[in-house]
């Protein structure tokens, strides 16, 4: 790409596509609650998260290998296009049911767009300017976090969460224009396009829908959970190998550490941030409003990580900024599960858990994406790109999933503060399985994507 005017104007548009999809995501943490109770059916309450995550699982996989084959414009002009679609049902969305399938929709287009973003990133652009831009896109990630939580409250204060969503769909607008003519002046298809392997997208679907079963046998517990439980982890066994980089050893190094730590990092952020907002409104009964201002405290950590992760005086190797990272992530979430055993306890207590917490993933999800792209080959960062995405939303989406299952079971016949503290507990386990994998991973070569 070699005009700068296209280049700029292809970043801007793409740094409004990622505002608009994490505004998206902080509001939907904000607004879950008041659709819930709207809604009905909170036992699903789960769902509208492990939904979106679960059809990311698969199409980030179905994108890897459109964007091997044709190169990382299309995939991401049909990821910008479903993620719409699916905004615009749940705006309209009149059931619990009817909303998990748009984010059903959403997660499939969210999913096509993220690997092909990665790889335009790294085909597009110089290794000088990888490191910038994946600042900028932390930026553009956290700045809805600082202004979203809130604003999605006050707009179910005074009107609907339908209108949550119908507020994303004018931003994605806006970004898909500017993206749209730079695209139209560059060729990024590969020179020896790979063939598209069916199988592994078989495959994919195979582990996505082993992700549900599991989730649906937690939450049931009758005769029939042991066999869904046993079809969804066979399922996942066979399935998953074949998704992640080739030679994966998940007792080794390298890419298998990366891939690894952010699985296990992913399950257990997402899976605290998904029952953060509604432990803070039935165990505390914040509104919707200081809810979101919670969480915007919190995201003040995340954008520290990703500010210090490209210093380029930092002394520290990618692979020691992931272990900071998720040791990071634990501890914060640890303090979260002392904030939930004991909701009289001050409610500055959640803020620093999350700041904490943030901050780790701050260092840790700019971190494993760079690490993927110096430690894999040109012919294999497609490929590579896809499974560190597959192993978050995997990890999202189970661990999600499993504190669903436990959100379901002891709602109704448990305290709140023994139903949110043991949600917070399975994603501080969790996260110490991240801190193993992180420290697994072994020294990660620097290069200018560093410097």
């Amino acid at each position: 790409m070699s005009d700068k005017n296209d280049r700029r104007g292809l970043s801007l548009g793409l740094m409004m596509c990622v505002m608009a999809i994490s505004f998206e995501s902080y509001a939907v943490l904000t607004a879950m609650p008041a659709a819930a109770r709207d809604l009905g059916n909170i036992g699903l309450y789960a769902w509208t998260f492990t939904a979106f995550v679960i059809a990311m699982t698969f199409s980030i996989v179905a994108s890897g290998q459109f964007t091997d084959r044709y190169g990382p414009i299309q995939p991401m002009t049909f990821g910008f296009v479903i993620f719409a679609v699916g905004l615009l049902v749940a705006a309209l969305a009149t059931s619990m049911w009817v909303l998990l399938l748009a984010r059903f929709i959403q997660g499939l287009g969210a999913g096509t767009m993220n690997v092909a973003v990665m790889v335009l990133i790294a085909r597009a652009y110089g290794e000088a300017d990888r490191a910038k831009l994946m600042t900028w896109f932390s930026a553009c990630w956290m700045i809805p976090a600082f202004v979203g939580p809130p604003l999605a409250g006050w707009i179910v204060q005074i009107s609907s969460w339908h209108f949550v969503f119908w507020s994303v769909l004018p931003f994605m607008a806006v970004g898909g224009l500017l993206v749209l003519r730079p695209l139209r002046g560059i060729e990024l298809a590969p020179e020896e396009p790979h063939p598209l392997k069916k199988r592994l997208m078989l495959l994919a679907a195979a582990v996505a829908a082993g992700l549900a079963l599991i989730q649906w046998a937690g939450q049931q517990l009758d005769l029939w959970s042991a066999l869904w439980a046993a079809v969804g982890l066979a399922a996942i066994v066979f399935g998953l190998p074949p998704l992640m980089p080739k030679g994966i050893d998940w007792t080794g190094r390298g890419i298998s550490g990366v891939v690894g730590a952010r699985l296990f990092s992913a399950g257990a952020f997402f899976g605290a941030q998904s029952f953060l907002t509604l432990m803070l409104v039935e165990e505390r009964g914040l509104d919707a409003v200081f809810t979101g201002l919670t969480l915007t405290v919190g995201s003040v950590g995340w954008m520290a990580g990703a500010l210090l992760q490209a210093q380029s005086r930092l002394p520290w190797r990618r692979d020691q900024m992931i272990l900071v990272g998720v040791a990071a992530i634990t501890a914060g979430i640890a303090v979260l599960a002392v904030a939930a055993y004991v909701p009289q306890s001050w409610i500055g207590l959640v803020m620093i858990a999350w700041i904490i917490a943030g901050f780790g993933m701050g260092l840790q999800n700019p971190s494993t994406s760079l690490a993927v792209m110096q430690l894999s080959s040109e012919d294999q960062l497609g490929r590579n790109t896809s499974s560190l995405q597959v192993g978050e939303s995997l990890g999202s989406s189970l661990f999600t999933g499993l504190a669903g299952a436990w959100f379901s079971h002891f709602h109704e016949i448990s305290t709140l503060a023994f139903t949110f503290g043991g949600v917070m507990v399975m994603m501080v386990l969790t996260g110490l399985i991240a801190v193993l994998m992180a420290y697994r991973i072994g020294p990660v070569p620097s290069g200018v994507a560093d410097s």
